[in-house]
């Protein structure tokens, strides 16, 4: 569905209609900008309409990840299981783009493919892959940090015969395995949750490993109504907790050290954490798992132990157990039986390490030397994270740089929000910003409210400019560079995260590891020091408003420490 009215000129244009997008559109029509959406896909959903493949599950719980911005649609939706299903996540965004009647705000089918910025309007022209053309003041991406597949360059792979699908890209009708000779390639997130699904039916189903990966028992159940009743009614205060949250999730973090605690202390509280499931077992049980490499150890010998008891081939087990990272330096997938799949008789483990894909042909793939055949072959091989939607636009700042260009050895962003060169681009959970290692909606939510009242401030103001300064930019960095520092994620060998992954070239980790509740008390405090750090030009105006001195990385640590 189209917009009724087509205009060129916009206040904003916002590509992306996932959770951010659809709420940056709300935002802003709310305020009275004039506001247009621009979305790839055929409707809502963002990274949920295409990761449509069978197993598909958020790992955040339901009652926190959707919006909290309005009572009435967190009292009148129900969830069904304590970890939603992708078809009802998108469910929910569908009825929530019906509720507040989003979509005449937005053209779907609708690809952006090149943006550049007019220095003297001070505005953006948008190009999209049908040819329009549109000019907008600001120009906001809600393009989500995973929305891009990464499909392995295999040679002869349009030469196989059968049938080959991306997680990322997973067609809208049934796909049947049964009775099918199947491959998945990864063992990421999408292909934990995929292998557990195509083990049920599939006649044979051959497993090609890169990375061992560290995985924590899901422990899904349908959400009892008595807890969702309560949740609801004291909604208010569960949401402040959940927004000043380290993670954005409204449990208690440990406060005991795994490493101090005995022997007994610690098998007993990592086995409650296992109980438990999901993201409690790494960060509600001790403090310092995630901080100290010696109570790291304990808690991945911890899991390593589990995949020897229930994987019966311990030859099997000792390919599936990370041995040469720490446990959370890589995002934890969570899974229901992935280990006790490896039991079946009908599924093979392959490690690429000692097996390398070489090609396709007809009949499969070639690893190790080895011929594999197949009717399917799913690569689940996960994304251009962070920067790939962002950078496979072409976006022309001032004085004609390319945001490829600026970001060529890795982002370059003040608190995700907005880079320097570029004008009037801001960015919801951008990187170098909490978004990839917090819970996705809350921490959409915060960005889209930051961008929504700028916009409203800086019309107010009469300002039509504002850039993040260069300074400020790389005091953000220094601090969120040494915020990582403190974590498992620097020792990581390869990760999506940094695209090191895909490169095979490691970068600085590009997310902010201090806590979403303290990033979000950090941009409260710029806010309130009249957007230090970015420098605003007032219409008609060559020169900008007096502009403060950049805050020091140190600065920041003071905020969050309340010094």
């Amino acid at each position: 569905m189209t917009i009724d009215a087509n205009p060129t000129v916009v206040d904003a244009v916002v590509i992306g209609a996932g959770f951010s997008g659809l709420y940056m559109v709300h935002s802003l029509h709310q305020r009275g900008f004039r506001v247009l959406g621009l979305e790839a896909a055929e409707d809502v959903g963002g990274t949920w309409f295409w990761n449509r493949y069978p197993g598909a599950r958020c790992d955040s719980e339901s009652l926190t990840y959707c919006y909290t911005f309005d009572d009435k649609l967190a009292q009148e939706w129900t969830w069904t299981e304590r970890y939603p299903s992708g078809p009802e996540v998108l469910s929910y965004l569908r009825h929530a783009a019906d509720r507040f009647d989003l979509r005449r705000h937005f053209q779907f089918g609708c690809t952006v493919t090149s943006a550049s910025y007019d220095e003297q309007m001070r505005r953006w022209t948008i190009t999209t892959a049908h040819g329009q053309t549109l000019s907008a003041r600001f120009f906001l991406s809600a393009v989500g940090n995973l929305s891009v597949p990464a499909t392995p360059n295999i040679a002869g792979i349009d030469e196989f015969e059968g049938r080959w699908l991306h997680t990322g890209r997973w067609p809208g009708e049934p796909v049947d395995f049964s009775g099918k000779r199947i491959a998945v390639v990864g063992t990421g997130s999408s292909g934990i949750q995929i292998i557990q699904e195509i083990a049920k039916t599939a006649s044979h189903l051959t497993v090609f490993q890169r990375t061992p990966t560290y995985t924590i028992p899901l422990r899904n159940i349908p959400l009892d109504p008595d807890v969702q009743r309560l949740w609801k009614s004291n909604y208010g205060d569960l949401i402040n907790i959940t927004r000043y949250s380290p993670g954005g999730l409204p449990f208690a973090v440990g406060n005991k050290s795994l490493k101090a605690s005995t022997l007994e202390e610690q098998q007993r509280g990592l086995q409650a954490g296992w109980a438990l499931g999901g993201f409690r077992f790494m960060f509600g049980t001790f403090e310092d798992i995630g901080s100290d490499h010696d109570a790291n150890k304990i808690a991945a010998d911890f899991v390593r132990a589990q995949v020897d008891a229930i994987v019966k081939d311990p030859t099997v087990a000792a390919v599936l157990k990370p041995t040469e990272y720490p446990l959370g330096a890589k995002r934890i997938p969570l899974q229901t039986n992935y280990y006790e799949v490896y039991n079946q008789d009908n599924v093979k483990l392959v490690d690429l390490l000692k097996s390398p894909i070489s090609r396709m042909n007809p009949r499969g793939l070639m690893a190790g030397g080895i011929e594999h055949e197949f009717d399917l072959v799913v690569f689940a091989t996960g994304f251009q994270a962070i920067t790939g939607p962002l950078l496979k636009i072409d976006i022309t700042g001032k004085g004609g740089q390319k945001l490829k260009d600026v970001w060529a050895d890795g982002p370059y962003s003040y608190l995700g929000l907005g880079t320097p060169g570029f004008p009037n681009l801001l960015t919801v959970a951008g990187p170098s910003g909490p978004g990839v290692i917090s819970n996705v909606p809350p921490t959409l939510e915060h960005h889209v409210e930051w961008i929504a009242e700028c916009l409203t401030f800086l019309r107010d103001k009469g300002i039509d400019q504002i850039e993040a300064m260069d300074t400020a930019t790389d005091q953000w960095i220094q601090h969120v560079h040494s915020e990582s520092k403190k974590t498992m994620y620097p020792f990581a060998p390869s990760s999506w995260y940094d695209g090191s992954s895909l490169t095979g070239k490691p970068r600085p980790f590009p997310a902010y590891t201090g806590g979403f509740g303290n990033y979000r008390r950090i941009c409260d405090a710029l806010v309130a020091d009249s957007y230090r750090g970015f420098v605003l030009h007032r219409q008609g105006s060559v020169e900008p408003d007096p502009v403060a001195e950049a805050r020091p990385s140190s600065w920041y640590s003071k905020v969050v420490s309340g010094s």
